[in-house]
């Protein structure tokens, strides 16, 4: 099958509150360059790729000036309070050439160590399947709590996967999916979840366990080691 050239939209225009500080965390040093720049220049690596829209909050003061990589373009636009506003903004900034019925990626700026393995994968196996995001089963035992964190039951974790990005849809179905989500004002955590709400069943594409986000001061060790292993 002849795979297309796909763009990859970015979401960056969050704030990353949970690892402190002033600072987004996509703007922190990390093995000798911002968190940011290792995930473009990952994206970036990727033969498939053709270019990346990077979504920025609008008094962002932080953003390097990055205009190209490994001689691929990459464009920003301004995002909005949500992550559905953002996405939506960088889709509908897009390149006039990026049609409707293309294929497009969103990535999470803050997962520098998804492997190049994982994204063809996932573009192979999802765009017959209409649309896909990375993920895998859940493995440990899940515990629900109460509000004083104890543990009141086990839940199955049968049919539980935990999501990852890259995700992959058509552009225009992304947009609509984001539109319906937005207008019903329901938050999303990722777009996936826009996608089933407007009644599509994205296939899950499993991928290593080590595509974290970072998300915690924590993660930035753990991330700065997986660098090397996932290159």
């Amino acid at each position: 099958m002849n795979m297309p050239m796909l763009w990859c939209v970015v979401p960056a225009a969050g704030r990353g509150l949970r690892v402190g500080g002033d600072c987004p965390k996509q703007y922190l040093p990390l093995a000798g360059h911002m968190l940011i720049e290792h995930t473009l220049a990952r994206l970036a690596a990727h033969p498939r790729i053709a270019g990346l829209l990077v979504i920025l909050a609008a008094d962002d003061t932080h953003w390097p000036g990055i205009t190209a990589l490994g001689g691929k373009p990459v464009l920003t636009t301004v995002g909005g309070s949500e992550r559905c506003d953002s996405v939506l903004a960088g889709l509908n900034a897009l390149p006039v050439e990026v049609r409707d019925d293309d294929f497009v990626l969103v990535h999470d700026a803050a997962r520098p160590c998804v492997r190049q393995s994982d994204i063809d994968t996932l573009i192979e196996r999802g765009i017959p399947a209409g649309g896909a995001l990375l993920g895998a089963p859940l493995r440990d035992t899940l515990k629900r709590a109460d509000t004083a964190s104890r543990s009141l039951m086990t839940e199955p974790r049968d049919q539980r996967w935990r999501a990852f990005t890259p995700q992959l849809f058509r552009r225009a179905e992304l947009s609509s999916a984001l539109q319906a989500v937005a207008q019903a004002k329901l938050i999303v955590s990722d777009e996936a979840m826009a996608m089933e709400h407007a009644g599509h069943a994205p296939l899950l594409v499993e991928g290593a366990e080590d595509n974290i986000k970072v998300t915690t001061a924590a993660d930035f060790a753990l991330a700065e080691f997986l660098l090397v292993k996932t290159a």
